[in-house]
């Protein structure tokens, strides 16, 4: 339901409030439009987030519609808001990308670099996007830009893996070295991410899921 149609609804349930003698003011209209229309529209929102409906798995991937610098800004968008809002213990089905953008449309805010997808192309295209279609470009930077990981590689990883980080918070980001000792290739319904299991240097170990997509931002090289 978009917020035209709610609104007329809602117009509706004003005029049989009038004929029912028990008129709203203004004032109670406008809470009334704005309270629906902001639940409709997160009820709307978290569901495309979280990619609830069937997609065709022979459908195009909607990302190959962009320009090479609309899909560059998308996926660094994407990461960026990835980076910052996974909590510990979070699924990989969370999208807070999604609803960061959606968020800023509703209450229509600016997005920065992405602005043109709302300008552009609407929530119908966005709805379409799904962690599939971004896998495959993320992939595709992996190996453009020799992300690629192999048994035995020094890495540093975060602490934003297993416990919740903040830039300026009392919990701030910390580097550990370790040792790559496995890489395995998983597949579910979003399409098909890498796992990586490491050993720190006291002989513990720790599998990262998602180490080239989702968790891209918790692991770098040496310096």
């Amino acid at each position: 339901m978009t917020p035209t149609e709610i609104e007329a609804v809602l117009q509706a349930a004003f005029i049989q409030c009038e004929t029912s003698l028990c008129p709203l003011s203004d004032q109670q209209k406008q809470i009334l439009l704005q309270v629906v229309t902001e639940s409709v529209t997160r009820a709307a929102l978290l569901m495309s987030a979280r990619g609830d409906d069937d997609d065709d798995d022979d459908a195009a991937n909607p990302l190959d519609e962009l320009t090479e610098e609309q899909r560059q800004a998308l996926l660094e968008f994407v990461q960026e808001q990835e980076k910052r809002d996974y909590p510990r213990g979070s699924a990989k089905g969370d999208r807070p990308w999604k609803i960061k953008l959606l968020n800023d449309w509703l209450h229509n805010r600016e997005s920065g670099s992405v602005q043109f997808i709302r300008e552009n192309y609407g929530p119908q295209w966005l709805n379409r996007v799904k962690p599939k279609h971004l896998a495959q470009y993320f992939a595709a930077e992996i190996l453009s830009d020799n992300l690629k990981l192999r048994v035995g590689d020094r890495i540093e990883v975060s602490n934003g893996l297993w416990e919740w980080v903040q830039e300026n918070g009392p919990c701030t980001r910390e580097w550990f070295a370790c040792t790559v000792i496995r890489i395995s290739q998983q597949s579910d319904s979003d399409g098909s991410y890498y796992n990586c299991t490491i050993r720190f240097d006291n002989g513990s170990e720790y599998e990262i899921p998602g180490i080239y997509q989702w968790n891209r931002y918790n692991w770098r090289w040496p310096a």
